[in-house]
């Protein structure tokens, strides 16, 4: 059966504006003087139990907000890890007094948002209704229910995701990179698993509930139109009674850096890009008094499309879609980070620029144009961001928690508009370690691994779930031709007789694709007619045709013909099981050694066409089936992308087994398709194809 393609269209819009008056574009204008920031010192108070409680008084509009924070040292959950992921969920599922349902409709009555997590809970409404969603956040704070049944779904519902994520290298390294920093046995690192989520009980999350659910270091913060007095009523008549417990806090460990820069290769054998992240430990927290120009350094290099590692990876070489940096800053631990996602033939070159970006900007100072850029940014954002209640709320729990000076938001961006050139050049050179950082690459290591090894710095292998493995040797290929390959899969999926009989195909499958629901419909017919169509809700968004003479792809209602060469490559391959005419089309095919698919050996065989064109599919050594089919394309931008598809759950139509699972990937985007129904030789016509 011949591969099945995935077109994704990608619409840019470019928004111009034009001013009325003349400016004169022969000097640069004069940065203005830094905004003025005027934040309400909040009013504070305890109560008994120990809970202090912070009012900012804001009467523009008649809303109120109120966040209630757990200030909790992070504890590692071992073989428990994912308990309080569980916990937040269960926060939301009714309490005591009330089912799920009845809360929610009680909230959704009044346009309220209320929600609770295993960090505290939240309100807001407007102001005549937020007595009500007040004591409804309570209730959801102090008496959650902990439901069987909804645990059960929860537990069903996050293991689910777990598993859709395992072929990603996105997900994998999303996990990864902090296991390897932070190290599995620090909180930051510690991930999730199926064998651990499996192992929590529902009174695992009860239990931590209760040991994490105190008033103990707890910060209850009001923002918005509403009054001190009405303030302390309010946290007194529903928190009053909370009863104080003993918090449980042992030590965290101080994670520390590698001695001196290494590649750490997390092996996804079915990745078709990598994702590559140059990576450090940095002792940073709000109160450092780097802070300000390392959070300006961090801008410049990787904060946005101005970055240097967009306008290097992504503008100069075409490596990715976007280049990016972080800096955090937390009491147990923060890390520096600069990552992207490249197709797996330049992960080393990609690995060689970011390096270059991180020495550039510690050795030479940034331009004052890039400066000024940045500080305008801030100056900008921050300002806007005042008028975020929940922003408001946030600053006086960071002055609480973190001890940060009473003015330190009033005095934020005085402080962005004194960082120097050089003082961006000193901390980038003092924070982002490029000689002493982990480059770690999750991708396809037989593709990526021979080339970062010459690189010079030393490889280390590990598997994906951050345990160390010794590098594979692919297994040697001896006394099997590509023809023998091509027989055995036709064997296996019916025999010759059988495939040759098949003179049409039709496919109905469905995907989920950000919550909605992708249906796509493919018809083909010997020799090589193909018609396939996609639609999002009902609603159609792609649609290819081909008659085996001239064809077309239409998006959006406009069509557009199929160019010659694209006719010419579509001419000269079978559409139905291509793998039986190969050799009489004149394909060169290579077995190009065995690789792991879905941690099964697999041969994988290189097929380049009389066209000049390569591919590569790849057939499991024990049942002969194709598995997975894979090729680089190249975008109307002139980027190359690798798409590949994973071929699954084989069931027998009409005599052929055919896939019934079809999990694509192209370039960061999969998509898991199941195929709801196969017709063999009916439902085809010549009218499909015009």
């Amino acid at each position: 059966m011949k591969k099945i393609f995935l077109s994704v269209a990608t619409v840019a819009f470019i928004i111009t504006s034009t001013l009325a008056q003349t400016i004169d574009r022969t000097h640069k204008p004069a940065a203005g003087p830094a905004p003025v920031i005027n934040i309400g010192q909040p009013q504070t108070f305890t109560l008994p139990n120990g809970m202090k409680v912070l009012v900012v008084e804001d009467h523009k509009l008649p809303t109120v907000s109120a966040s209630l924070m757990l200030d909790r040292v992070p504890k590692l959950e071992g073989s428990k890890a994912g308990t309080s992921g569980l916990m937040s969920a269960m926060m939301n599922e009714g309490t005591t007094t009330r089912s799920k349902a009845k809360f929610d409709e009680e909230v959704d009555f009044m346009g309220a948002n209320v929600s609770a997590s295993a960090n505290g809970a939240s309100a807001s409404a407007l102001t005549k209704y937020f007595d009500k969603a007040f004591e409804l956040m309570a209730d959801a704070t102090l008496n959650p229910a902990f439901p069987q049944e909804s645990f059960d779904k929860i537990k069903s519902q996050a293991i689910t995701g777990l598993k859709s994520g395992e072929k990603s290298a996105k997900a994998i390294s999303g996990r990864v990179v902090s296991a390897l920093v932070y190290g599995t046995d620090h909180p930051f690192g510690e991930f999730e698993t199926e064998e651990k989520l499996n192992g929590i009980k529902l009174d695992d999350v009860k239990s931590a509930y209760k040991a994490q659910f105190v008033p103990n270091k707890s910060y209850l913060v009001f923002t918005g139109d509403i009054k001190l007095e009405n303030a302390k009523k309010l946290a007194t008549k529903y928190f009053g009674n909370w009863k104080l417990g003993t918090l449980n806090e042992p030590s965290v460990k101080k994670p520390v850096n590698v001695s001196t820069t290494e590649i750490d290769l997390i092996d996804v054998p079915n990745a078709v890009q990598s994702e590559v992240s140059v990576t450090n430990i940095v002792d940073n927290t709000k109160n450092n008094p780097d802070y300000f120009a390392l959070v300006l350094a961090n801008q410049i290099l990787g904060g946005g499309s101005n970055g240097y590692l967009f306008l290097n990876l992504r503008e100069k070489h075409g490596y990715t879609y976007g280049s990016y940096s972080s800096v955090g800053s937390n009491r147990y631990g923060a890390r520096f980070g600069a990552s992207a996602s490249v197709r797996n033939a330049v992960a080393d070159s990609a690995v060689i620029q970011i390096l270059n970006e991180i020495k550039r900007i510690g050795s030479e100072n940034a331009s004052e144009d890039d400066i000024q850029l940045v500080k305008n940014t801030y100056n900008g954002s921050f300002a806007m961001g005042l008028e975020d209640k929940a922003k408001i709320a946030e600053y006086a729990l960071n002055i609480e928690i973190e001890g940060l000076p009473k003015n330190f938001y009033q005095t934020f961006l005085q402080k962005i508009n004194a960082v120097t050139a050089a003082d961006i050049q000193r901390v980038a050179r003092k924070y982002f370690l490029n000689n002493q950082a982990r480059i770690i690459v999750v991708g396809k290591a037989a593709e990526v691994g021979p080339k970062l090894e010459k690189l010079g710095y030393k490889v280390n292998y590990f598997d994906k779930y951050a345990n160390p493995i010794v590098k594979g040797t692919a297994p040697k290929v001896s006394n099997v031709s590509p023809q023998n390959v091509m027989d055995k899969y036709i064997q296996a999926i019916g025999g010759p007789n059988k495939v040759k009989a098949v003179k049409t195909v039709a496919i109905n499958a469905e995907a989920s694709v950000q919550g909605m629901t992708l249906n796509a419909l493919f018809k083909q017919m010997v020799p090589n007619k193909e018609f396939q169509s996609m639609s999002i809700n009902g609603m159609t968004i792609m649609k290819s045709v081909f008659d085996g003479k001239t064809g077309y792809n239409e998006m959006q209602g406009q069509k557009n013909p199929f160019e010659a060469d694209e006719v010419k490559k579509k001419q000269e391959e079978h559409t139905l099981f291509p793998e039986f005419y190969y050799t009489a089309d004149k394909f060169n095919l290579l077995v190009d050694g065995i690789e792991k698919v879905n941690d099964k050996d697999a041969y994988k065989v290189k097929i380049n066409s009389p066209a000049g064109k390569t591919s590569y599919k790849y057939f499991d050594v024990t049942s002969s089936l194709l598995v997975k089919s894979e090729e680089t394309i190249k975008l109307p931008t002139g980027q190359e992308m690798t798409q590949s598809i994973e071929y699954g759950d084989y069931k027998a139509v009409n005599g052929v087994l055919m896939p019934h699972s079809l999990s694509i990937s192209a370039g960061p985007q999969q998509i898991d398709m199941k195929v709801k129904e196969v017709k063999v030789n009916e439902g085809v016509t010549e009218a499909d194809f015009k």
